[in-house]
């Protein structure tokens, strides 16, 4: 079964109805079966992927995948140095066809991270996807379907999920000791450093295979300086830092407050400031979510707290009786975190604290008993019950939009005066303040909004039934639902 050529993923999986039957079946592992694990994706996130894997007991790794082969071979080298031998493909499509690998962790650049999900599913393989799941919201539904249609596990790797200080957390805040939640603030401040700008003639390393590293993306020249991860700042392979840190910050956000569905709308604002390069998405970036539970805040900076410093900015804001909140962040590195704001005080997740409105704690929150990811994937894998994954495709699909969501209504943006956007947020006063600390920030920088404009995107309505858009501008905002397939890496409409 080598997907897209042979036969084209015998054609198109043998479509739909008939897949079921005649592809292969995965086997009934038995309470002394090791669980055969390949690793898809060798850099750094893959690399801890790995390490979980090889230490549990009753797991073995048994294949490795990267499209490079100079970073394939140095952990096949690695793990042969420790008398482990596995197999090792360049190409994942040959991995898919082998009856001797039972799962699979998929630790790929964003957009493939659906097409590899729904092959896997398809081959009788059980999937562990790095966040954010999607590089869009139409794949994270197909993702789903296929996890359902084929009866496999297939976890959303969200590692706040497994932290066990937010349930504790999340425990306190529903208790009612706090009273009403006003508001939820995220943040990511992480420093960025521009990607150069090459004009098509970017560093493609002779031990890539391009065409696989491409895959459903367009097959292009580089217009940046390195092909690994500074993929993560251009729309064709990568969803910005808002699906990339954001993806946890957002994840944990509608986990805190139930939310089973989508916002009643969503809202973004922002720029690629202080940066010359090929990158295309923001690096400084505001979203609004308008949950019915409680208004949604989350931030993004990519500069750091001045000119020449290699410190982020610590997270503040001032309340609407004007008491300033602090996150208990401090020192070096990014700054992120989540603050939810309530009637009789707040909650820091990163300092694992909660605290009354005067600044006094009253709870702290530890993380005893926490399993990482890995191991809660493995755990569904033997007992073959989704409600085991602490997140399951469902729930990773339902965070992954938020990010989708923001970036939508930041791409349909239009570059206006600071004025003009302080006039449309004139009647929210948290996201006036937030706009206000945007533009503080960036001053500091010595970007001046009314020579360099931000980008302000319309509120966006998404229909939770259709996961299409209504309302206004829902023509431009549905054509970036789903992206264009680059044939033969293309997710058919029937999983």
């Amino acid at each position: 079964m080598r997907v897209p050529h042979r036969r084209s993923f015998l054609k198109h999986t043998l479509a739909a109805g008939a897949a079921a039957a005649l592809l292969p079946t995965a086997r009934v592992l038995g309470a002394n079966d090791d669980v055969r694990v390949a690793v898809v994706g060798l850099r750094s996130q893959g690399k801890s992927h790995l390490r979980n894997y090889l230490n549990m007991q009753g797991v073995r790794v048994v294949a490795l995948c990267d499209v490079d082969q100079a970073i394939l071979d140095a952990e096949v080298q690695r793990l042969a140095l420790r008398g482990q031998k596995v197999q090792a493909f360049r190409d994942f499509r040959k991995l898919l066809e082998r009856n001797d690998i039972d799962a699979v962790s998929l630790v790929t650049p964003n957009h493939w991270h659906a097409l590899g999900t729904v092959w896997a599913c398809q081959a009788g393989k059980d999937v562990c996807v790095e966040k954010p799941v999607s590089h869009n919201i139409w794949e994270g539904r197909k993702m789903a379907q296929a996890a359902r249609k084929y009866g496999r596990i297939v976890q959303a790797d969200l590692d706040e999920r497994s932290r066990r200080f937010n349930d504790r957390a999340f425990d306190y805040l529903h208790s009612g000791a706090l009273g009403k939640i006003l508001a939820v603030r995220g943040f990511c401040y992480k420093r960025r450093l521009g990607i150069g700008r090459t004009q098509g003639q970017g560093h493609i390393p002779k031990t890539v295979d391009y065409d696989l590293w491409c895959g459903p993306a367009e097959k292009g020249p580089l217009d940046r300086a390195e092909l690994h991860y500074d993929w993560h700042w251009v729309w064709d392979t990568g969803c910005g830092e808002l699906g990339n840190n954001g993806a946890h910050q957002l994840d944990d956000i509608r986990w805190m407050l139930r939310e089973q569905g989508f916002p009643r709308r969503v809202m973004s604002l922002g720029g690629r400031f202080g940066l010359d390069d090929g990158g295309q998405t923001p690096n400084t970036q505001l979203v609004f979510c308008d949950y019915p539970t409680a208004p949604v805040i989350y931030e993004v900076r990519g500069l750091s707290e001045k000119p020449g410093s290699e410190t982020m900015d610590t997270y503040s804001f001032t309340t609407s009786t004007g008491r300033t909140i602090r996150n208990q962040w401090q020192g070096q590195g990014p700054n992120c975190g989540l603050i939810i704001q309530c009637e009789g005080g707040y909650i820091d997740l990163a300092g694992r604290a909660a605290l009354d409105n005067q600044g006094k704690q009253l709870a702290t929150f530890s993380n005893d008993g926490a399993v990482d990811p890995q191991s809660n994937f493995i755990k569904a894998v033997r007992s073959r019950q989704p409600e085991d994954l602490k997140t399951n495709i469902e729930q990773g699909h339902l965070s992954a939009c938020l990010s989708h969501l923001g970036n939508i209504s930041y791409r349909l943006g239009k570059t206006i005066a600071p004025e003009a956007v302080r006039a449309t947020l004139e009647n929210d006063r948290d996201g006036l303040e937030a706009f206000q600390r945007f533009a503080d920030h960036l001053a500091v920088h010595e970007i001046d909004l009314r020579k360099t404009p931000v980008a302000l995107g319309p509120w966006l309505t998404l229909d939770g039934t259709t996961e299409r858009f209504t309302g206004p501008l829902a023509d431009e905002a549905n054509a970036l639902v789903k992206r264009r397939y680059r044939a033969p890496y293309v997710i058919p409409e029937e999983v």
